[in-house]
């Protein structure tokens, strides 16, 4: 697999695009991320770009941030020209509801202000359990949300203590029905398995939770310990185990039959929904190689070709924008080459695959030795895509390396 990276250039301080980046634009889908860089307590596990009010002091604000933000949203619609209506919107973090519904209400209503929604838009925010209500899901359905995505992790008490998660176990299902309640038809509940200390009943439990809830739409992630969380010193000082490979392929395979059996299929590696409809749109557009705008602190965006990031910290965001300039830390120009090799390792994860076509000569020939291997679907080959195999969704990463040899 090609292992030069496209080389970092400064952004531009007004952050214009070159023409060959916004041609098409409007014609293929269009998302807007927006980020909230707010915590009330840091996860042992993360490592994202958030912030607790004792990390932050006065340096910044949710207000100060918004301010920023519709600040980008404006440039952003400068940048883009033209700017196409929003098909997807997505509020991560962090904890978006943190903002609570006025604050989550502001944030949509400055993405009307600077781009306006498309008809059918889906916008999606992200909630932890413990910060949301009867009442904030009414609120938020009434401001124009349509899907809300809900970290669970886990049912186990022990395993959410080592994760460092603060809910109770039974508020994340508590939650998810609530939404419903609100009118919310599209509920997302997160999992993460192969937590130290996680054992087989613990995990079946908290699938069986996830099932109680009625959702249509679960995201399932192996722990993965980062470099620089508590997590990580717990584990490199010897206090809890490493995860185990064999445990994790292991329950991916008791995460993927219990949520076939309950009609929820994969439609990405780490992804069920029980229809199309219950499928992220929003998630789609990074997997499909499509354009989207990321907003606020730390956020990455990518149009046409061109991808860029944002500073990090808030207070620096709020003051690059308060003085005209991006908030973008620097950006890199996509070859054609880097953007097939982007495309096998998006697309190949996804069910319904990865055209042939975006292989050479070498990787086509790999593809059906993977084929013979049981990691691809022959059939599926035959026809002229790559699909994973339960077996190669297991080797996801090493399937990709053999078809970019």
């Amino acid at each position: 697999m090609p292992s030069a990276l496209p080389v970092a250039d400064p952004a531009p301080a007004d952050g214009c695009l070159p023409a060959s980046a916004l041609d098409g634009l409007g014609r293929r889908p269009f998302g807007m991320y927006v980020h909230v860089p707010f915590c009330a307590v840091r996860c042992g596990y993360c490592d994202f770009n958030t912030y607790t009010p004792g990390e932050l002091g006065s340096s910044a604000s949710p207000q100060s941030w918004l301010e920023g933000l519709r600040r980008e949203l404006d440039l952003a619609a400068s940048v883009l020209g033209s700017a196409p209506a929003v098909d997807t919107v997505f509020v991560g973090g962090g904890t978006p509801s943190l903002l609570g519904v006025d604050g989550l209400s502001s944030v949509l209503d400055a993405v009307r202000t600077s781009f306006g929604l498309s008809a059918d838009a889906e916008v999606t925010t992200e909630s932890n359990p413990e910060s949301t209500s009867v009442e904030f899901f009414a609120g938020i359905r009434d401001a124009g949300y349509t899907r809300v995505s809900l970290g669970m992790q886990s049912a186990a008490p022990h395993v959410l203590a080592v994760l460092d998660r603060k809910h109770t176990a039974g508020r994340p299902v508590a939650a998810a029905r609530e939404a419903f309640a609100a009118g919310f038809e599209h509920v997302n509940l997160d999992l993460i398995y192969g937590t130290p200390g996680e054992r087989p009943a613990d995990l079946s439990a908290s699938l069986d939770a996830v099932l109680s809830a009625g959702v249509d739409h679960v995201s399932a992630y192996a722990l993965i310990v980062e470099d620089g969380t508590a997590l990580a010193r717990r584990v490199n000082r010897g206090e809890l185990p490493a995860p185990d490979d064999d445990v994790l392929a292991s329950y991916y395979e008791t995460v993927d039959a219990a949520l076939s059996a309950a009609g929820l299929h994969w439609y990405e590696v780490s992804n069920w929904a029980s229809s199309d409809a219950a499928r992220c749109r929003h998630n789609l557009i990074y997997w499909q190689g499509g354009d989207w705008w990321g907003a606020g602190p730390g956020a990455h965006s990518h149009v046409g070709g061109v991808r860029w990031w944002n500073v990090k910290h808030p207070a620096k965001y709020a003051a690059e924008l308060s003085a005209g300039r991006s908030p973008a830390a620097g950006r890199e120009t996509l070859t054609p080459e880097d953007r097939r090799v982007e495309r096998v390792l998006l697309e190949l994860r996804l069910s319904t695959g990865l055209p042939a076509s975006a292989l050479d000569p070498a990787g086509l020939a790999a593809a059906q030795q993977c084929a013979a291997d049981g990691l691809l679907d022959p059939a599926a080959l035959a026809t002229g895509r790559c699909v994973l195999t339960p077996r190669g969704r297991l080797l996801a990463d090493a399937v990709v390396h053999r078809l970019l040899p």
